[in-house]
């Protein structure tokens, strides 16, 4: 009997076979790792172009709301730097002093007194001449005016021009140059509530004191003095406290410029103030300086009132908001394009109306819902001797008429 080994070549063909399926079970195995970590890193992948695309979503809706709250496009926000604002405001601002004399009458005859004044205000340019901008209320019956410096070198100042239905003053003071560092004038028209406003000035003799707050809210009127019982419309009312002696001082943006002038405080409020826009100022300022005033103001000669729910039911109108027409001025602007005033007294509680007249719902197309919107359209939007186009409605029918307005009488 005879027996067969097998042969070496069959067996390399064996461990070949053997090594060959070995090999294919490895890669079959690294291939699904590789699979399934190529599946997990364009996972990750996608997670993180998600995130970026949400962060990049959220950006441009900041950048939207900041555009949106700042008023403008392409501004750079500082409000949160008042210290720089100070820094580089505060040696433009002054105090403004003079003294007013008083005569009254007593047993022993006339006798005179004298009261010093002081207030605030702020140097500019115009025309390549120094001037300082101050309130009127402030200069108003002053001798002996003079304006102090930052670094306390007080000159001199004699008033440029004034113009009381505003409340502005201009003034010259012959100081060195080096005395006058200006501040840039913006344009109020760009303020919106709640933007952060910085008021530096002089209350009570605290010279250089500096506060801030917010605009809350635009287009107000308020009362002076010297008005002629006349209101001062498109008003600042604004947080940041004031008191006594910051009149005429700057109300600054959150970029330093000048967008008011302060003007006035409520009495026993909690930080309300007023100032005048700087709007006006740009306006006036080339009058007050060629000329010493400015006449342009206009006047409607009507008095009136707000128009509001009670005063709609009495007289049966379906409308409560706009500017009841009372009565008009004979011969005024109103009384010549036909305006008509109320005819029948009405008493709501407890206070007496002349009701039935005509109600201005809108100037040349634009909404009036109250007194305050009348005459800040008029002070923004026209000058005495324009023509504008009242919506007005009659025994509840609605009507247009033409105005040619006039100025305001001297005060």
């Amino acid at each position: 009997m005879t027996v067969e080994s097998k042969s070496p070549s069959r067996r390399w063909l064996a461990a070949t076979i053997v090594l060959a399926v070995l090999l294919a079970s490895v890669v079959i195995v690294f291939d699904a790792q590789l699979s399934q970590e190529r599946a997990e890193t364009n996972q990750r992948v996608s997670s993180l172009q998600n995130t970026i695309a949400s962060l990049q979503n959220t950006n441009s809706l900041l950048e939207s709301q900041i555009s949106a709250l700042s008023g403008k496009s392409n501004v750079t926000l500082v409000a949160s730097d008042a210290e720089s604002i100070y820094k580089n405001a505060n040696a433009s601002v002054v105090t403004v002093q003079g003294i007013q004399a008083a005569t009254s009458l007593t047993i022993f005859g006339s006798q005179t007194t004298y009261t010093a004044v002081l207030g605030s205000g702020f140097v500019i340019t115009y025309n390549d001449s120094f001037y300082i901008i101050t309130n009127y209320h402030v200069v108003n019956g002053d001798s002996n005016l003079s304006v102090t410096f930052w670094d306390g070198n007080a000159y001199p100042a004699k008033v440029v021009g004034t113009d009381p239905y505003s409340d502005l003053a201009v003034l010259s003071v012959n100081a060195p140059s080096s005395e006058f560092i200006p501040l840039q004038i913006a344009s109020s028209s760009d303020l919106v509530v709640g933007e952060s406003v910085f008021a530096i000035g002089n209350p009570y003799g605290l010279s250089g004191s500096f506060t801030y707050g917010i605009v809350s809210q635009l287009g107000r009127t308020i009362q002076e003095s010297t008005t002629n019982g006349f209101s001062i419309p498109d008003i600042i009312q604004f947080t940041a406290p004031i008191n006594p002696g910051n009149s005429g001082g700057p109300l600054l943006d959150s970029n330093g410029r000048v967008v008011g002038i302060t003007t006035a405080v409520v009495s026993g409020s909690q930080g309300l103030g007023f100032a005048i826009p700087s709007d006006t100022i740009l306006r006036e300022l080339p009058s007050l300086v060629s000329s010493g005033s400015y006449n342009l103001h206009p006047y409607l000669g009507i008095t009136s009132v707000d128009m509001n729910l009670e005063l709609a039911q009495v007289m049966d109108v379906n409308v409560t908001y706009g500017v009841l027409v009372e009565t008009v001025v004979p011969g005024g602007p109103a009384s010549t394009a036909g305006l008509r005033g109320g005819n029948t007294t009405a008493v709501i509680a407890g206070q007496q109306y002349l009701v039935g007249g005509d109600i201005i719902v809108s100037i040349n197309g634009t909404k009036i819902v109250n007194q305050d919107a009348l005459s800040s359209y008029l002070e923004e939007h026209a000058i005495a001797g324009q023509s504008i186009q009242l919506g007005i409605l009659r025994s509840g029918q609605p009507i247009t008429v033409n105005i040619v307005l006039g100025a305001r009488p001297a005060p």
